[in-house]
């Protein structure tokens, strides 16, 4: 069964950084594109980042880029987000997916995406 585990949430203050892990088992994720996304309190899930099959193409969303930045290492089929300098405002539960095309232009739509963790929560506080 493929499921994807994500680790690394915590409680942070404004500034600081969390590195975010999705670990995939077995070896299906090298064929698959892989996002981010995080649910604020009270509101609908929302894309974070996306990391095309072998890194070709990395994607961000306009509130994370320059802070954020999303990696691969396929031989321990997992992906990173690391965050820095966080706000109050990337407080949510976030969650890793992968879709199978490797990488598309819809990448921002929850929909695409066939496999999802769980979640990890990040707080982050003012």
């Amino acid at each position: 069964q493929r499921q994807l585990v994500e680790s690394g949430g915590g409680s942070v203050q404004a500034g600081g950084s969390l590195t975010l892990s999705c670990v995939a088992s077995g070896r299906f994720l090298i064929n698959y594109g892989v996002g981010w996304f995080r649910q604020p309190p009270g509101k609908e899930r929302e894309f974070v980042a996306m990391i095309a099959e072998r890194a070709q193409t990395t994607y961000y969303d306009d509130s994370v880029k320059a802070r954020f930045s999303i990696s691969r290492d396929d031989a321990k089929n997992t992906v990173t987000l690391q965050m820095n300098n966080l706000k109050p405002d990337d407080t949510g539960t976030y969650y890793c997916a992968a879709e199978r095309s490797g990488g598309s232009i819809r990448h921002r739509d929850p929909r695409i995406y066939d496999y999802w963790g769980q979640g990890t929560q990040v707080t982050v506080s003012s």
